[in-house]
């Protein structure tokens, strides 16, 4: 447990949640995460390339790695976004990452999810689970009533991943998200509370 500044001094941060599904455990990212991680992501780029934005050069550096978990930390200190990493209970072994993000408070209650899994952990329904477990967190945990997701006309597998979590189609944003240096239009997503 670390410690934030604020207007009033410094007082001591809440514990970093960590989410429990049957098999997995989904926690915010830790320097010692740094190795796994980066096999991981770089097994898997080609994998990913279709549907993430372009990596910038430092992408896989230690340092890059380090900027991460320093925005991991104080985003989810201050509610403002939880980037979790995600990985098996037995063996301990990570999958994938899951980040609900631009949480917004006051009238809107709102935040977006955002998801990778590794190549070789994929259609093991792992993203299912690791999705279930932030939406509850999201709801029942952090009060938020309205969770958003974007994902590529093409990503099928997302698009089934959103619709088995109980996510409904909206419509179409049109040059949402800039993937493998092309800005592409996105499918919006959309659950509520309430919404099964």
């Amino acid at each position: 447990m670390g410690w934030v500044s604020s207007l009033f001094g410094r007082h001591r941060a809440a514990p970093l949640p960590v989410l429990q599904t049957e098999r997995l455990e989904l926690r915010i990212p830790q320097s010692d995460d740094f190795g796994e991680w980066v096999r991981l992501r770089r097994e898997s780029h080609e994998f990913l390339r279709p549907w993430e934005p372009a990596w910038p050069r430092d992408h896989l550096s230690h340092r890059a790695f380090r900027r991460r978990v320093r925005w991991a930390r104080l985003e989810a200190e201050g509610g403002r976004a939880f980037s979790f990493l995600i990985f098996t209970r037995k063996p301990d072994r990570m999958v994938g990452g899951i980040t609900l993000s631009n949480i917004r408070r006051g009238p809107s209650q709102c935040g977006t999810l955002g998801y990778w899994v590794g190549r070789e952990h994929a259609q093991r329904g792992y993203m299912t689970e690791a999705t279930e477990a932030v939406v509850a967190y999201a709801f029942d945990e952090l009060r938020l009533t309205r969770l958003e997701a974007a994902c590529l006309e093409e990503n099928v597998a997302s698009r089934a991943l959103l619709a088995a979590c109980g996510f409904h189609f909206e419509g179409v944003a049109r040059s949402y998200l800039e993937v493998d240096d092309v800005v592409r239009d996105h499918m919006l997503f959309a659950r509520v509370v309430g919404d099964g």
